[in-house]
C-alpha cells in the first residue's frame, strides 16, 4: 500500500503509439536515398566583365525530384518521423507552390503513404503533372493565401499530418552541418581562388535556406554575407524592413516570395535584401540559358540578377571575391509560363528592358540599373 499522501507511480503506455519498427524502416529508406544521391555540382559561371569575381551556381536541379526542395522535403520527413508525428497509413498533406510538393510526394510514395498537395490554382501544369506522377493528389484553391488553412483542414479531417513547411523549414534542417547545403558549398569551395565567398545569394520561399546558410556562416565565424532576393508581390522585403505584419499579393515567381512573412524566415541573419522585378527575373533566366545553356526556372533568374549586381559592385570597387547562388529547379517545369512569349504578353510582362542591363553586367562589369 502506498504511504498516505504519496501518489503511486502510474506507468501508462502512450495512446495509439506509432509503430517504432515502421519508423525505423522509414528513416533507413530515406537515409539510403540520400546515400544514393551524390552531392549536387557547384558550377562555375564565367563573367568576362568581372575577371576578379568568381560566380558559382550550386545546381540543385540534379536532385532526384529536380529541385532545391528535395533537401527540405527529406529533412521535413525525418523531422516528422523522429518527433513521433508520422506513422504507417497516415495521409501526408502540404501547402506548397509546387516544388516542395513534388519532393514530398516522392518521399510519401517511398514510404507507402498517401499525399495531398494544397496549391494555388495558378500553379504550373507541369508541376501538377510531376506531383501526380509521384502518386500525389493535387487540391487546388483559388486564393493562394488560403492554402495554409485548407491544408490543415484536410489533414485534420483525415487524421493525417499537415507537414507545414513554412513553419518547420528552419528547424528541420541542422544548420550546424550534417551535410546541409551550407556545409556542402563551403566544402566544394575549399580549393578555389576565393574559398570563402563574399556573398551567398538566395531567394526565400519558406525562408529555410537563408536561415540555414545565415546561421552556418556565423557558426563558422566567416565574413560571408547573405543576400535574399525577393520578387514583386512578396512580403519578405517589407517585412525585413520592419513591417512584420504586412500582407501582399501572391508572387508570380513560383517557389519564392510569399503573401506573408513566413515563420521560418529569420530576418536577423540576412545582411541585405534586394527587390527584383518579375520581368528581370524571367529575363535573367532566359539570359543564363543563352549564355551557358543552363535551362532554369525564374527563381534562379531572380538570384542571378541579384548576383550580377553584387558582382558589379565588387568589380567597380576594385575588389575581388566569390559569389555563390543556386540553380533552384529546371526550366522545363515552366514551358507554358515563363518560357512562353504568349504567357508573358497575357501577363503584361516586358522583359526586353533588362537585356541591356544583363549584357552590360556580364560583358563589362557595369551595372546599368
Amino acid at each position: 500500500m502506498p504511504r498516505p499522501g504519496v501518489t503511486p507511480l502510474v506507468d501508462l503506455p502512450a495512446s495509439d503509439p506509432i509503430d517504432r519498427d515502421w519508423v525505423a524502416r522509414a528513416v533507413r529508406l530515406i537515409q539510403a536515398d540520400a546515400n544514393r544521391s551524390a552531392d549536387t555540382h557547384l558550377l562555375t559561371v564565367p563573367l568576362p566583365g568581372c575577371a576578379d569575381v568568381d560566380l558559382y551556381l550550386k545546381d540543385e536541379s540534379t536532385h532526384p525530384t529536380g529541385s532545391l526542395k528535395h533537401r527540405l522535403a527529406r529533412s521535413l520527413f525525418l523531422y516528422a518521423l523522429c518527433n513521433g508525428q508520422l506513422g504507417p497509413g497516415m495521409t501526408v498533406v502540404e501547402a506548397s507552390s509546387g516544388s516542395t510538393a513534388i519532393s514530398e510526394a516522392y518521399f510519401a510514395r517511398m514510404l507507402g503513404l498517401p499525399f495531398v498537395a494544397v496549391m494555388a490554382r495558378s500553379t504550373s501544369a507541369e508541376k501538377i503533372a510531376l506531383i501526380e506522377r509521384e502518386g500525389g493528389r493535387c487540391h487546388l484553391v483559388a486564393d493562394p493565401a488560403g492554402v495554409y488553412d485548407e491544408a490543415a483542414r484536410i489533414a485534420r479531417e483525415c487524421g493525417g499530418l499537415y507537414v507545414d513547411q513554412f513553419s518547420h523549414a528552419e528547424r528541420a534542417t541542422d544548420w550546424r552541418g550534417n551535410n546541409n547545403i551550407a556545409e556542402s558549398i563551403f566544402a566544394q569551395l575549399q580549393q578555389e581562388r576565393h574559398p570563402v565567398p563574399e556573398w551567398v545569394v538566395v531567394g526565400a520561399g519558406t525562408g529555410g535556406t537563408s536561415a540555414t546558410i545565415g546561421r552556418y556562416v556565423r557558426y563558422r565565424a566567416v565574413p560571408t554575407r547573405i543576400c535574399v532576393v525577393d520578387p514583386e508581390g512578396s512580403a519578405f522585403l517589407p517585412g525585413w524592413r520592419g513591417d512584420a505584419a504586412c500582407s501582399t499579393s501572391p508572387s508570380r515567381i513560383e517557389g519564392i516570395g510569399r503573401p506573408r512573412v513566413e515563420p521560418s524566415f529569420v530576418g536577423p541573419v540576412v545582411d541585405r535584401m534586394m527587390g527584383v522585378p518579375d520581368a528581370a527575373s524571367i529575363a535573367a533566366s532566359r539570359f543564363l540559358r543563352e549564355r551557358t545553356g543552363l535551362n532554369t526556372g525564374a527563381s534562379t533568374g531572380t538570384a542571378l540578377y541579384g548576383a550580377l549586381r553584387l558582382a558589379c559592385e565588387l568589380h567597380e570597387s576594385g575588389r575581388g571575391g566569390s559569389i555563390v547562388s543556386l540553380v533552384c529547379d529546371r526550366g522545363e517545369r515552366y514551358d507554358t509560363t515563363y518560357g512562353s512569349d504568349g504567357w508573358l504578353e497575357r501577363q503584361g510582362i516586358d522583359i526586353s528592358p533588362y537585356a541591356a542591363v544583363l549584357a552590360s553586367a556580364w560583358d563589362r562589369g557595369e551595372w546599368l540599373g
